[in-house]
């Protein structure tokens, strides 16, 4: 067993390297569910499931450390159903909760967008967006002509991400200038255009992005909610791993959306 970290101190050092408030977001970043003081074992995951948290106790962790965590705006404040059920086990257990959700998607190194780029070959020349959150780049040169359509940047998401994008737009077209932003960022596509994206990449897709991508001729690739957002909270992990000597578990609740 590792040094291990103190809760709050961990909490301190995240709300600060994170910058959690510098974002309007739709939750509470940081500490939502306190635990035990030591922390020795963490789990990251996307989403604070149910099945996330059963793993969690089966691994006896500490503290769960996730992307898409509790208590959204606007939805319903009563300890009921399956927030009763998810909050029980981990008082049970008394297992600390941290979640952090623009801020992950934003920060430089560990973030979403950046984890999503690298893994992708995209070098990232600028941002945009509300806080930024889009990253707007340009395939890395490997020498052998790398990415040039938008098929080629398809066929590389479905091997790194495990499934296929769904493309709207022709797969032979050029790239141009690549745009990216994980999870439901479809709203993002005028930004994006107006960012002088050819080609936008996001986790989700709604009817009327379809419409625009068609319109203005620039391909959309939908790529998985889940999928684009499982490499944030695992470099954070790693990285905490590292800095207090924890053992880490990265967890996949697989997601078809």
């Amino acid at each position: 067993m590792g040094a291990g970290a103190d809760r709050n101190e961990m909490a301190s050092y995240l709300a600060q390297s994170l910058d959690i408030n510098r974002f309007r977001d739709y939750c509470p970043n940081g500490l939502q569910v306190e635990g035990r003081e030591k922390i020795h074992t963490l789990v990251t995951g996307v989403t604070a499931s149910l099945a996330l948290l059963e793993q969690a106790v089966a691994q006896q962790a500490d503290a769960v450390l996730v992307h898409h965590g509790y208590f959204w705006r606007g939805e319903d404040p009563r300890v009921v159903g399956q927030k009763h059920k998810r909050l029980k086990l981990l008082l049970a257990h008394d297992i600390n909760l941290f979640a952090y959700h623009l801020p992950l998607d934003a920060h430089p190194t560990w973030g979403n967008n950046a984890q999503l780029g690298q893994r992708l070959g995209l070098e990232p020349t600028g941002r945009f967006g509300e806080d930024n959150l889009g990253w707007v780049g340009r395939p890395v040169s490997d020498g052998d002509g790398g990415l040039a359509t938008v098929g080629q940047l398809a066929d590389r998401v479905a091997l790194v991400l495990g499934r296929a994008p769904l493309v709207i737009g022709d797969r032979d077209a050029p790239l141009g200038p690549v745009a990216w932003c994980t999870g439901a960022a479809q709203n993002f596509l005028g930004d994006a255009i107006g960012a002088g994206a050819g080609t936008y990449l996001s986790g989700e897709i709604s009817e009327p992005t379809v419409h625009l991508a068609r319109e203005t001729g620039v391909a959309y690739l939908a790529c998985g909610h889940h999928a684009t957002e499982r490499y944030g909270v695992q470099a954070v992990g790693e990285h905490l791993a590292n800095l207090y000597s924890l053992r880490h578990l990265f967890i996949d609740i697989p997601n078809p959306v």
